[in-house]
């Protein structure tokens, strides 16, 4: 399922700060790789997660890739949390003053 996934690419912090710098602009591996102590591989590796859980999409300019948030991906994460949010901000009392 796509959510386990998304949720699942999320909770590792190197692929929450990819995310952070993608979504400033569209940015190739290499110019990711140098915001970290890691391998281009490894940075390689992190983007194939983002890609198959549809956070993140590739875009080809000339003979560089591009890396750019899917805002797709993003849309079902936020609907499926808007409907626990519901829920819980049901359940919430706001207290008197």
């Amino acid at each position: 399922m796509r959510m386990s996934s998304a949720l699942a690419a999320l909770a590792e912090p190197r692929r929450r700060r990819i995310l952070k710098l993608i979504a400033k602009r569209p940015t190739s591996a290499g110019d990711i790789a140098k915001h970290f102590d890691v391998t281009r591989s490894a940075i390689s590796q992190h983007l194939t997660v983002l890609k198959e859980a549809a956070l993140v999409q590739e875009r080809r300019d000339g003979t560089r890739r591009l890396y750019e948030l899917n805002a797709r991906g993003f849309e079902e994460i936020q609907k499926t949390l808007d409907e626990f949010w519901d829920g819980a901000q049901r359940k919430v009392r706001v207290p008197r003053r």
